[in-house]
């Protein structure tokens, strides 16, 4: 819903509505009077010359009142300084990333040409755009033969999006095969102290060698689960002598396991209706529909530009009168 326009802008709108009418009628007497002398020696003019008073009304009002109400409207601040967020108060973001070797391979996105990183990168990047909670905080878990919290409750963006562009966080772990459930396990010991029905779970991997048995649970802060597949489902890749590619059966066994949804992220990135059934993450709805601000901005450069371009209007399409050439306007 659009907010209400200030009462001194309404003021505005009439008062100018009510003196551009009056100074239109008294310059449309005058031109009368020299109508000869403005469009030739039989006084006629495009019948789209009454279009000029009109629209010159109409934009001189709507260029005042968005003025006006630009100035009386709040302005949107975007500040550099973080307030701190009580520890009861704040809302999580689980990230548990799977950092290994396979996630390499550059079978992912529209044109499979992107490695499975950098579309993890991509899809995380895309949801935390979405996200406008002041009170969230990201913590990332790196996952391959062992985890390790890499971020533990940040609100800086970049810094997240670093760890995932490209840096070989696998080269911290010892070789051997992913143990995913290392990772949630590690995520649920971090997250048992905080307030419960406060945190997300998003898991992102190719779902390589994923166990049977052995999932962990996770404590009361976790309200919602979102398990994020990358890589090419139908067609793998060779690494240390065998194929791998995004086995979608098991991720979606596991987030049926943890009570939350799967998404095949390869080619399309998370739907905003699946953020908002996650519970914790709160979407940008108020920065998806336009506030007065945005139609003061487009009422006043719409009423400018009308302004601006009328008088090259009534230069070239007013009348066929040509000052100088004895036959224009003539019949």
């Amino acid at each position: 819903m659009v907010d209400q326009m200030p009462m001194p802008s309404i003021l505005t709108a009439i008062a100018v509505l009510i003196l551009a009418t009056g100074a239109e009628t008294l310059h449309a007497f005058r031109v009368r009077k020299t109508q000869h002398l403005a469009f030739g020696p039989n006084g006629k003019f495009s019948p789209l010359t009454y279009l000029a008073p009109i629209l010159r009304v109409l934009s001189l009002t709507g260029l005042a009142s968005s003025l006006v109400s630009l100035l009386l409207i709040e302005p949107k601040a975007h500040r550099s300084k973080m307030t701190e967020v009580e520890a009861k108060e704040r809302r999580h973001l689980m990230l548990v990333v799977d950092v290994s070797p396979s996630m390499r391979l550059q079978d992912s996105g529209d044109n499979t040409g992107i490695s499975r990183t950098q579309r993890a990168a991509d899809l995380v990047q895309s949801l935390l755009k979405r996200t406008t909670d002041e009170k969230l905080h990201i913590t990332m878990v790196a996952v391959y033969n062992g985890a390790k919290p890499v971020v533990q409750e940040s609100r800086d963006l970049e810094v997240i999006l670093n760890f995932l562009d490209g840096l070989p966080l696998s080269s911290v772990f010892p070789t051997g095969k992913t143990r995913l459930f290392d990772g949630l396990e590690e995520a649920a010991r971090i997250a048992r102290d905080w307030p419960a029905d406060s945190t997300t779970l998003l898991l992102v991997s190719d779902g390589d060698t994923v166990p049977a048995t052995g999932m962990p649970k996770m404590p009361p802060s976790v309200s919602g689960a979102l398990v994020l597949g990358v890589g090419n489902p139908s067609k793998g890749s060779m690494i240390d002598g065998r194929n791998s590619r995004q086995d979608v059966g098991a991720l979606q066994q596991i987030a049926s396991r943890l009570g939350g949804e799967y998404h095949d992220g390869n080619l399309k990135h998370i739907p905003t209706s699946m953020l908002a059934r996650m519970g914790t993450l709160e979407t940008d709805k108020k920065g998806l529909t336009l506030t007065l601000r945005e139609y003061a901005l487009i009422a006043g450069i719409v009423s400018a530009f009308i302004l601006a371009i009328l008088p090259l209007f009534l230069r070239f399409l007013a009348t066929p009168f040509n000052p100088g050439n004895s036959e224009s306007g003539m019949t």
